[in-house]
């Protein structure tokens, strides 16, 4: 009997022996360390690079709006102004030093409705040329930063855009700002196709 428990404490020491041993990883020395716990998927956090307002790209991080991924915001500058030449994405969107900008209470249609290429041209027609000064409002829509944006000599673009009847006011967003440069009729043209400022 006694040799029996003697017999079943050497296999429990070996089993713990062995235990430890197994759960290191051996090194060039012989020496182990122990091995680290995952986190779980729900613990891990996603890997994102630091983003300065000049090196935003589309394809860093992606939120999820409404069922669509987009690519986060990139972070405010300090100054909340950005200033440059402007690539034109549609009627109520451009581009100032790699980052996206919504004009700040305006609505124009889609490209893919009917005046949304009309809208976008007529907004390349604006910008082309100019240094664009965008005055940033701490808002953000999906993966734009929202601005209202001026031409050199202080024109408002958003307020040209309605003005050519290629947009329309914001409403809620602009607090009725531009409504009264919208044309005559112009609101039973476009407001079907429109993105009703979805944010």
């Amino acid at each position: 009997m006694e040799l029996f428990f003697l017999f079943l404490i050497l296999a429990v020491a070996i089993f713990f022996i062995y235990g430890a041993n197994s759960q290191g990883h051996d090194n060039e020395k012989g020496r182990t360390r122990p091995v680290q716990k995952r986190r779980s998927q729900s613990q891990r956090r996603p890997r994102q690079k630091p983003q300065s307002a000049g090196d935003y790209n589309d394809e860093d991080h992606l939120t999820r709006t409404n069922g669509i991924d987009h690519a986060a915001p990139p972070h405010f500058p300090l100054s909340m102004l950005l200033e440059g030449p402007a690539h034109v994405i549609d009627g109520d969107t451009i581009v100032v030093r790699k980052i996206k900008i919504r004009l700040a209470g305006i609505d124009a249609p889609e490209l893919d409705r009917p005046w949304g290429q009309k809208s976008k041209w007529n907004m390349v027609r604006i910008c082309k040329g100019h240094s664009v000064r965008v005055e940033l409002t701490g808002d953000t829509s999906y993966d734009r930063l929202v601005g209202t944006c001026y031409l050199p000599d202080g024109t408002d673009i958003g307020a040209e855009i309605i003005k050519a009847g290629l947009a329309l006011d914001g409403g809620y967003y602009s607090e009725g700002k531009y409504r009264h440069l919208e044309p005559a009729g112009i609101r039973r043209k476009l407001k079907p196709y429109g993105n009703q400022i979805r944010r």
